[in-house]
C-alpha cells in the first residue's frame, strides 16, 4: 500500500490526483477507469478541503492499494476533521434540469455510480471513506 498525507487543501487535488495516476501508470489503467477515479478524487477530497476541517486547515491522508483476480485498486481517504458521511445525502434527482435541481448532491452521486463500492465509516476520531474500482478486464 502507497500512502499519501498532505493539507486537506483545494489546491493539493492535483497533488493526490498525481500520486493516484502514477501509481494507475503502472498498472496500465484504461483511460475511462483513470478519469472515473479522477473525477471520484477531485469530489472527495475537494469536500474534505472545503468541509472537514472549516475555517482551519488539517490534514488528509490517501492511501493506495492493489488487489489481483479482478485487479482492483481501493482508494482510501482519512480525515481528522468533523464527522461526515456523504453516502447518507440523497441522490439528486437527475430528471430535473440543473435550475430545478437543489446544490450539491451530484458529484458523491457519480462517484457511488461509477465505483465498485463506495464505503464509509468513522473510527478513532477519523473520517475513513473507501473507494474501489475495477480497472482489469471485465469482459
Amino acid at each position: 500500500m502507497k500512502e499519501l498525507t498532505v493539507e486537506a487543501a483545494v489546491e493539493n487535488i492535483e497533488v493526490v490526483t498525481d500520486f493516484v495516476n502514477g501509481e494507475l501508470e503502472k498498472l496500465d489503467c484504461p483511460l475511462k477507469a483513470q478519469t472515473q477515479i479522477d473525477i471520484a478524487i477531485d469530489e472527495l477530497f475537494g469536500n474534505i478541503a472545503r468541509y472537514a476541517y472549516t475555517p482551519d486547515i488539517g490534514k488528509a491522508t490517501v492511501q493506495f492499494a492493489v488487489e489481483e483476480n479482478p485487479l482492483e485498486v481501493t482508494i482510501t481517504f482519512i480525515d481528522n476533521g468533523v464527522p461526515f458521511n456523504p453516502l447518507e445525502s440523497p441522490n439528486p434527482d437527475v430528471h430535473l434540469s440543473a435550475e430545478e435541481r437543489p446544490t450539491g448532491g451530484l458529484g458523491i452521486f457519480l462517484v457511488k455510480k461509477s465505483m465498485n463500492l463506495v464505503e464509509y465509516k468513522y473510527e478513532n476520531g477519523q473520517n475513513i471513506l473507501r473507494i474501489k474500482k475495477n480497472i482489469g478486464n471485465t469482459a
